[in-house]
């Protein structure tokens, strides 16, 4: 029979073990996405951020993903499975997953969970999103200096804040570069689907534009754009190179990776905490691809003089005077918009014809 302190230090040593392995196990990490991680944009960029999380923390983490994700039920049963499944960290990347998000988290208190562009906080659910306004200021100056049609026309997502704010961003800048713009825009109600993409793309070249810009998530306008001919387009999210250098004369590319990589960094520290996060140029989460030769210098430097000019705080792409849609004052001169308005946007700036879908 073995000495009873030998089977003590036996069993304390397993327990060591054991506490050890435990502690070793990795951090599991989740992305839950809205489209493909091929579209070539917005999940595009999302899954550049996981991949780069996989490759800052090697080992220590874990990364699940699961795309295609529709926005609704399907959303909170995925969700579900995740928690279940012993994520410790959740990424939500799609507006839509807002409230199955808050709803999962609720379950799961021990689960952290990220929500991005969304407005929803819980202790357990933090929320994050880019000031996409900003690179749509640019790109409007760069429309507006390079339509010969003075047409220009846009197609959008979801008539929700953060596209409308797109909308009114690009639309001013691009009349402040040429005040004979017009803008015609077309809702095609999907975040991805390249069919719908393409289609509204064309209705907006048959009508006369010859810049198209978008708030949708598929490479679908720019491949219109190169099929019609004389007719330019941007990056939308990620930089969509394969048409440069035209129709694609210059993109938004949304720069997740340093915001998964830090939050991530606080779970394995024991420091995370529940946030609103919403960063522009200036912090790198919203980049300007390359603007190319297609582009004249005089204008390119423009377009770069601009966003140092954001990016430096020296300028707001919402800065007064500007009108609502009724001619009603928005902002008297030099009056800059606050968050919370830009956050709620519900309405076109004075200029833009047609209605804003409720």
């Amino acid at each position: 029979m073995k000495p009873m302190h030998k089977l003590l230090t036996a069993a304390a040593l397993s327990l060591g073990l054991a506490g050890a392995a435990a502690a070793q196990d990795p951090v599991k990490v989740g992305f839950v996405y809205v489209g493909p991680i091929g579209d070539g944009g917005w999940t595009y960029e999302h899954n550049k951020g996981r991949l780069a999380v996989e490759e800052h923390f090697g080992d220590a983490v874990e990364t699940v993903y699961q795309e295609s994700v529709p926005e609704g039920a399907d959303a909170e049963r995925v969700l579900t499975q995740m928690a279940l499944s012993g994520a410790d960290l959740i990424f939500t990347t799609s507006f839509g997953y807002m409230d199955a998000t808050v709803n999962v988290a609720k379950k799961f208190p021990d689960v952290k969970f990220e929500h991005a562009t969304g407005y929803k906080r819980a202790d357990n659910v933090s929320t994050y999103s880019a000031r996409f306004y900003e690179g749509r200021a640019i790109q409007g100056h760069i429309a507006g200096k390079l339509t010969e049609t003075n047409k220009i026309g846009y197609i959008g997502s979801f008539p929700i804040p953060e596209v409308v704010r797109g909308i009114n961003a690009s639309f001013l800048h691009a009349r402040k570069a040429n005040p004979e713009v017009e803008f015609s825009i077309v809702w095609a109600y999907t975040w991805f689907d390249p069919a719908k993409e393409a289609d509204a793309a064309q209705a907006l070249i048959e009508q006369g534009a010859d810049v198209i810009m978008q708030h949708t998530d598929s490479t679908a306008p720019l491949a219109a754009a190169e099929k019609a001919g004389g007719v330019i387009g941007f990056g939308q999210a990620s930089d969509m190179a394969e048409y440069k250098p035209e129709p694609r004369v210059s993109s938004i590319i949304d720069n997740w990776a340093p915001y998964y990589i830090d939050r991530v960094q606080a779970v394995i520290d024991g420091t995370w905490e529940s946030q609103d996060v919403w960063h522009g140029i200036d912090e790198g989460m919203v980049e300007i691809g390359e603007i190319t030769d297609a582009v004249p210098a005089e204008v390119r430097e423009e377009a770069l003089a601009l966003k140092e000019s954001i990016a430096s705080g020296a300028y707001h792409p919402f800065t007064g005077p500007i009108n609502k849609q009724d001619g009603s004052v928005w902002l008297a001169e030099g009056e800059t918009a606050d968050d919370g308005t830009l956050l709620g946007m519900d309405f076109y700036v004075e200029g833009i014809t047609g209605d804003l879908p409720k």
